[in-house]
């Protein structure tokens, strides 16, 4: 008889993603997707295009007062957003 190395599927997608270099950008889908949670309806009605460059997640904001409060929430954002993907994605976010 023989033994079967049984692995679970997440594992085995986990390893796929990585050799295929699919895995950072599927990460990176999910932290845009999830703008709208981590930060709320509110903020989300006044956000616009929604991108990441070089681990900086750029959020336009088409009001200035809510700009400001959220640069002052910088860190706080991007270590909800890093924690609600499950992986270090982004290292800041720049609002314009």
């Amino acid at each position: 008889m023989f033994r079967r190395d049984v692995k679970d599927l997440d594992s085995v997608l986990a390893v796929f993603l990585r050799s295929a270099g699919l895995e950072t950008p599927l990460l990176q889908r999910r932290l845009i997707d999830s703008w709208e949670v981590v930060a709320g309806p509110v903020v989300a009605q006044f956000s616009g295009d929604i991108f990441i460059s070089n681990q900086t997640l750029m959020v336009k904001i088409s009001n200035s007062a809510l700009r400001a409060e959220l640069s002052m929430m910088r860190t706080q954002l991007v270590n909800r957003l890093n924690q609600h993907v499950g992986a270090r994605v982004i290292a800041d976010i720049k609002f314009y």
